[in-house]
């Protein structure tokens, strides 16, 4: 959500029991502020929360010209003092895979090990090598808030647009969903890059915008099911929860450009859904 709106964005997703103290908040206010003038964002949003053991890691997104690529995900432990995620590579999310388990500990200097036994050799003396694979918790933290952001970030149809350079931007005339659409999970779509629209027919794709329609919509999700929607607030405000990552919500106010989403949780993939559903 755009630190901008943060106590108005905040009210809207209350009902799912994400809340922030008042120092946490007024502490927030000043600090993105600060954040984006130093490190030269065009908007910075508050991402969430992950709760950990021992503590809590407060993650931002700053923002540069093209929405989509230009992103930095810092922490702070304190709303106050911010650190650079590094990004995640796909060595670095083999590696958390491999190497972490459980809950998150709240330390970004604690070390996840793993061992790997490799044999190596032939004959009827094989020799046994041991392989330690050594992880951060500041690593494992890149690597979940790049898979949330991944597989669960939600936009509404029109909030960004595609110009002809190929730069993903705010949308200045975009004034929000009907309450019709809003019903419809075809217009939510992954603010991530596409990668079912290769697959689409040219039928399906024949009335599409192509400065619009660049996305995945949440419909096309596997498995069916994995998100609630629901209005809140006098039937006023449309809300998304995602069942696959318990604790992302998304809002958006139909009739108005207001939208956003925020996570709170511990971080950890609900593997069960398919069972669940």
């Amino acid at each position: 959500m755009d630190s901008n709106s943060l106590y108005y964005s905040l009210e809207l997703v209350a009902g799912s029991g994400h809340i922030l103290t008042l120092e946490q908040r007024t502490a927030l206010e000043s600090s993105l502020v600060l954040l984006r003038k130093n490190y030269k964002f065009s908007r910075v949003l508050f991402w969430g929360k992950i709760l950990g053991i021992n503590g809590v890691y407060f993650i931002a997104q700053g923002r540069g010209e093209d929405e989509m690529k230009d992103k930095k995900n810092l922490y702070s432990l304190n709303c106050m003092d911010w650190f650079l995620l590094p990004p995640a590579s796909d060595s670095m999310i083999e590696e958390v895979s491999k190497a972490t388990k459980g809950r998150f500990m709240g330390d970004p200097s604690f070390v996840y090990e793993h061992q790997e036994i490799h044999r190596q050799g032939k004959g009827n003396e094989p020799v046994n090598e041991k392989a330690v694979i050594t992880v951060t918790e500041e690593k494992r933290l890149a690597v979940s808030v790049h898979q949330i952001d991944a597989e669960v970030s939600v936009v509404p149809r029109g909030a960004f647009i595609k110009s002809p350079r190929g730069l993903v931007q705010l949308n200045r005339s975009f004034c929000g969903l009907s309450e019709a659409e809003a019903r419809k999970l075809d217009n939510f779509l992954h603010f991530r890059q596409s990668k079912n629209m290769k697959k689409k027919s040219a039928l399906d794709m024949g009335d599409w915008n192509p400065a619009m329609d660049y996305l995945d919509a949440l419909s096309d999700d596997i498995p069916k099911g994995s998100w609630s929607l629901q209005f809140e607030f006098a039937r006023k405000v449309c809300v998304l929860r995602s069942l696959l990552w318990f604790g992302l919500t998304f809002y958006h106010v139909p009739m108005t450009p207001q939208h956003g989403y925020i996570y709170i949780g511990d971080g950890t993939k609900n593997l069960d859904l398919p069972f669940m559903l």
